[in-house]
This record gives C-alpha cells, structure tokens and sequence, in this order.
C-alpha cells in the first residue's frame, strides 16, 4: 500500500513505498539513525543543563511535549523551527544549528524518499495525483494505521508507530505553510474503498472534507465514469522550488523516484495540467465527496 514513499513511510502523494500515501515494505523500511539518536541526546542534555523539565521546554519552543521527547529520543526527524526556537530557549549557542546540519535520516521515511521530503518542506507549489489510495498528506490517522496494519509481511507494533509519527509529522505541511497551493487529484475508487471499515472512513472523508476546505488546499476528483485520462500510467506528484526549478516524483512497489531533467519532468507537468482539465472541478468534486460521505 502507499503518498507522505508512502509505504515505507516515504511517498509523495499516497504511493506505498515512501512517506507519501501508504505503508513500507521489505528492505525499504526505515529505521532511526544514530544521527538523529544523538541530537537527541544533545537536545536533552542541553535541556537538562538549562534546568528545564520536558513539559516547561515544550512551553518554551511552542510544541508539544509529546514532540519534544520524540525528538530528544531520536524518533521524530526536528524541523528548522523546533531547532531556532529550542536554539533561543537553550542560550542561543548556535551549537544546535550546527548539529542539525548533520541529521542524515529521518525515522519512518523511506530512503528514496526522503529528498522528496526535504524539496517538499521549501516548495512553493505542490501537485499530487492518486489512483490507489487516498493520498498521504490527506489521510486522517486512523486511516494510516489501517493502512500499516494491512502490510504484508506484518509490522511489528513500533514499526506501526514510527511510520504514523512520519506520516502525521509529513502531514503538518497543510497547515504550517498557508500561502503555498497544493493541489490534489484523485480517483473517485479511493474515497470508496472501506479501509479499515465503516468507521475509519467516515473518519477519513470528514478528515478530507476538512483539510481541503483552505483556500490554498485544491482538490479535485477524477469519476468512475470519466472518459479521457491523462495519467493513467500512474501516480505522480510535482512541486516547484522557490528558484523556479521544478521536480516530479513517482512510486511503485519497494521503490520510488525522484525526477530532475527538465526533459522529463516537462511532459509529466503537461500530463498533470492536463488532468486538471479533465477532473471534475473543486466545487463538483465536494459535493461528490460529501455525496460519499452521506451514504455510508
């Protein structure tokens, strides 16, 4: 199963192998790395030193406490924000800027993935398009875990754990970056299937009805019965930098890649544009949406 690479903890939109849409496989599982374990320790023993509790930081930096032991046991990859505000609330050393810059691994995030990730976090636009599954940055949490607790060979308890905390942590690009337009098309067949049961999709498209609802957040459905289709070679996700640079990423099983030749990310953009012609508009695609939502 697969977008946040998804499968692994990896994908873009919702592929199966990455941190985009759904669960990991095989060899392509994360693990923490020693990196990320010692900044961890740095974290907290700087904390320790400055006297100050998990729950009195956590006030300081402005996130959560749960957040500040993930990333002080090594488990949760810390953004630049948690790292400038922990780097003011510890003494303003710049040791911490330092050490961040050498965090090599992020937990729950499959290693093809992850520079997708990364360009993710500085993009200025982003498009995803999702034929299997609802896509990762959409998917609500309990939909995640029903998709980690599918995967074939199992996952151990805290392989399920670290691969939620990665997608809900890749999850947070909605709501901390207002001013960028994502844009998602996706298959109707998805929001019908019942992953996880009754419960865990009406969960799931309330939890899509609510993240699509900003202006900046664009979603759009492609029917059942649709005609003409200008991806049906697959899924896909494109972003653009802020230098104008743009980049497209796909995914399969075990495996994903990341696409820079301009030669090759120009006609999956036209494909992508293409596609919006062809899908329902924003507003029809709600009121399907909701439609589903009314009849189960």
């Amino acid at each position: 199963m697969t977008d946040d690479g998804e499968r692994a903890g990896g994908g873009a939109g919702s592929t199966g192998t990455g941190a985009g849409s759904g669960p990991p496989s095989g060899s392509g599982e994360p693990v923490p790395s020693d990196s990320l374990k010692t900044f961890g320790a740095f974290v907290q023993g700087l904390r320790e030193h400055a006297g100050l509790t998990r729950e009195a930081f956590a006030k300081l930096v402005r996130f959560s406490k749960h957040t500040v032991e993930s990333v002080e046991l090594g488990r949760r990859m810390p953004d630049e924000e948690f790292v400038e505000r922990a780097e003011a609330a510890l003494g303003n050393t710049g040791a911490l800027r330092r050490a961040y810059g050498y965090l090599t691994r992020q937990p729950g995030l499959a290693a093809w993935f992850r520079e997708w990730a990364r360009l993710e976090r500085t993009a200025v636009s982003l498009c995803t398009y999702e034929c299997r599954m609802v896509p990762g940055l959409l998917q609500s949490e309990a939909y995640v875990r029903a998709l980690y607790e599918n995967e074939v060979p199992p996952l151990s308890d805290h392989q399920v754990e670290t691969q939620i905390t990665a997608r809900m942590e890749r999850q947070r690009l909605l709501g901390d970056r207002p001013n960028v337009p994502f844009s998602f098309i996706v298959t109707e067949a998805a929001f019908r299937q019942r992953i996880g049961g009754l419960e865990v999709t009406r969960d799931m498209l309330d939890h899509v009805l609510a993240v699509t609802a900003p202006r900046n957040v664009v979603l759009q459905l492609m029917p059942i019965d649709c005609e003409f289709h200008a991806c049906l070679a697959g899924p896909l996700a494109l972003l653009e930098r802020p230098d104008g640079k743009r980049y497209a990423y796909s995914e399969g099983q075990r495996n994903g890649r990341l696409i820079s030749a301009l030669k090759e990310v120009s006609p999956l953009q036209q494909a992508y544009d293409t596609l919006r012609s062809q899908a329902l508009n924003p507003a029809k695609s709600r009121d399907l949406l909701e439609r589903i939502r009314g009849a189960i």
